[in-house]
């Protein structure tokens, strides 16, 4: 493969209570709801999108909503933190802001240089604010409850635990074209080569001594990386055929295509194209107001409506 991976698409994690989940995310950390569709397959749930203005690849944070979905449990074969980007200045503002409104967050000990804050949501996802001056792609929602100046800047990275790292990261730097630039005890780095990109590092987390973990409620159900175009993920899809990966066929998931395969690790992979994007159906000033569907979905609207719950997206405060 020419082509390398400059970073990450999306991360889509599983939730429980869906209003409870729009309010965190929206009303405490400030992303714009982007989407607000149904799983494509399984059409009786949301499919929420949170991101920064316009969803920007690299931004954007999803969730699969399953009211009385049970708890997952922490381990490896699976993504334990996902961590986003804030100016160094905001640590303060955000500590405060955190604890303002209830959730438990502390300030670990920095890494990489970096200071770090952890906090969990309501459902039990693991995520890090991490002071980077590092300048991004990404545009503020000019809507938000947080200022401009102290908004998450996208995504920083991704942290996937793992029993063992080195064929993981050897399909990072062999074929992603990521390449190890820091280590700490059981956690390597790897960025890709592109600096300007959002969701450029995944840690590496090599657990040998820790149980496999299980996916549900809390959990992140799969990392997706970007690819340019679906001519430039045909190739990918090649490339992984290749490689001895079972590798999905392309899936439209209306707003990008989709291939999706597992790590030898375990983790669940995505990779998905940049285009179309979330303005394909909505105006750029309307993102999240209307439920959307994909066509084939269009007949069954009525029934779909009946089944989901009432949401209310939270007021700016």
């Amino acid at each position: 493969m020419n082509s390398k991976i400059p970073g990450l698409h999306h991360v889509t994690a599983i939730a429980s209570d869906p209003q409870r989940n729009l309010d965190f995310y929206v009303a405490l950390l400030g992303l714009r709801f982007v989407k607000r569709t149904v799983n494509f397959d399984d059409p009786g749930s949301y499919h929420f999108y949170f991101g920064d203005n316009r969803g920007t690849p690299g931004t954007i944070l999803t969730f699969f909503a399953w009211p009385g979905a049970r708890r997952g449990i922490r381990g490896t074969g699976q993504v334990e933190a996902t961590a986003f980007a804030i100016s160094p200045d905001s640590l303060g503002y955000w500590l405060e802001r955190l604890k303002q409104h209830h959730v438990t967050a502390e300030r670990t000990s920095t890494r990489f240089g970096e200071e770090v804050i952890r906090l969990i949501d309501p459902d039990g996802v693991l995520i890090e604010l991490i002071g980077s001056s590092s300048h991004r792609g990404f545009e503020p929602w000019p809507e938000s409850p947080v200022a401009a100046e102290h908004a998450l800047r996208g995504f920083h990275s991704v942290s996937a635990a793992l029993e063992g790292y080195e064929r993981t990261a050897r399909l990072l730097t062999e074929s992603f074209g990521y390449r190890l630039i820091d280590e700490s005890g059981d956690r390597f780095r790897f960025a890709s080569p592109d600096e300007s990109a959002p969701g450029r590092i995944i840690d590496l987390l090599c657990q040998p001594d820790t149980a496999m973990g299980r996916v549900a409620a809390g959990s992140v159900h799969h990392i997706a990386f970007r690819a340019k175009d679906q001519a430039e993920q045909l190739q990918w899809r090649g490339h992984l055929v290749d490689l001895g990966c079972d590798v999905t066929p392309v899936i439209d998931r209306t707003y990008f295509h989709s291939i999706y395969f597992r790590e030898p690790g375990g983790v669940l992979f995505e990779i998905a194209t940049e285009p179309p994007g979330f303005t394909l159906d909505e105006k750029l000033e309307e993102l999240g107001t209307h439920l959307r569907l994909p066509p084939w979905m269009e007949p069954a609207r009525s029934q779909i409506e009946q089944i989901l719950p009432p949401i209310q997206v939270p007021d700016k405060s």
